[in-house]
């Protein structure tokens, strides 16, 4: 296994929301505090950027063409070429909140979630964000409220199981998810980090599966990618980066055996970033000898668009 240097400190703020995107073999990213989509290709090892109005939660690609993305507490499509922004969805009104991170189910369905301004405790920020799904018709559905930090999205194989990560109580979920309604139900605490070492452990953020429906996921500000068996909740692995603010991970390459991993280097402090000056940076993991499965991409209407 080895743990490589991809673009070094490539976010000036919260690196974030990894997606291989296959049709292209290209990274997506984001740079949530930046305002910025990224789009890395490791065959020309180029990473061109587009900066948009507000901050950047995800990014995902819908397959009508273009971007859907989580910009300030919009949900926007985004056309890469023209940079063209029309927004679909405004949520949260009269909160200050934030769209956060965002996958699609593998119905072609967008769920994304919203978050509060982080404090100091952030186990005890205040939970007024929310889930939501955009659904192919191209409504958009509220399905949990009272969320601290939404972060990490997968489903099973099978499609009858959603994993989900709220940062603050610093849990991974698991819900019953009927594929064909995109309906969730019987909620169920897999991992629990809560009351745990903060240095050690971590808060959980991004995530991502492999082929063997294992978890892996993201532990912010405990410098690693841990892998869970996704029903005892058993730490079954971890990788350790030169960087303590590990936000997301997701596998590409064109075998999708290549762990792509987020990093932020937003406030963190002086000494910080003297110990660990690759704050920031896009990393890669190869050798883990497990795969990852193609990314799911909207597959719905877009609503506005003509």
């Amino acid at each position: 296994m080895s743990v490589e240097c991809v673009i070094k400190n490539a976010a000036k703020t919260v690196g974030e929301g990894p997606h291989w995107d296959s049709a292209t073999n290209t990274l997506l990213y984001v740079d949530i505090y930046d305002n910025a989509i990224h789009r890395y290709n490791p065959a020309t090892g180029s990473d061109e950027k587009i900066k948009l109005d507000g901050t950047v939660g995800f990014v995902v690609p819908a397959k009508k063409g273009g971007l859907i993305a989580g910009v300030g507490r919009c949900l926007v499509h985004v056309d890469w070429d023209t940079k063209r922004t029309t927004k679909l969805h405004e949520v949260d009104k009269g909160l200050e909140t934030r769209f956060n991170d965002g996958k699609c189910d593998p119905r072609g369905r967008v769920w994304a979630g919203t978050m509060g301004p982080v404090v100091p405790d952030v186990p005890n920020m205040k939970k007024i964000g929310s889930l939501y799904c955009l659904d192919l018709d191209g409504t958009l559905r509220t399905m949990i409220k009272d969320v601290g930090i939404s972060n990490g999205l997968a489903w099973s194989e099978d499609g009858k199981s959603m994993y989900y990560i709220d940062s603050t109580p610093r849990q991974l979920y698991r819900y019953d998810f009927d594929p064909s309604t995109g309906s969730i139900d019987n909620k169920t605490v897999i991992v629990d980090n809560s009351g745990k070492s903060v240095p050690e452990f971590g808060l959980p953020d991004g995530m991502t599966l492999d082929t063997e429906g294992k978890a892996w996921v993201a532990n912010f500000f405990s410098k690693k990618v841990v892998r869970y068996d996704t029903n005892t909740g058993e730490e079954l692995q971890s990788v350790e980066f030169p960087a303590t603010r590990i936000t997301s991970c997701c596998f590409g390459g064109p075998d999708l055996d290549e762990l792509y991993v987020t990093t932020s280097i937003h406030e963190a402090p002086e000494e910080e970033i003297k110990e660990y000056p690759l704050a920031g940076t896009l990393f890669r993991v190869k050798g883990l000898g497990v795969k990852g499965y193609p990314a799911n991409v909207y597959e719905g209407e877009i609503p506005g668009l003509k």
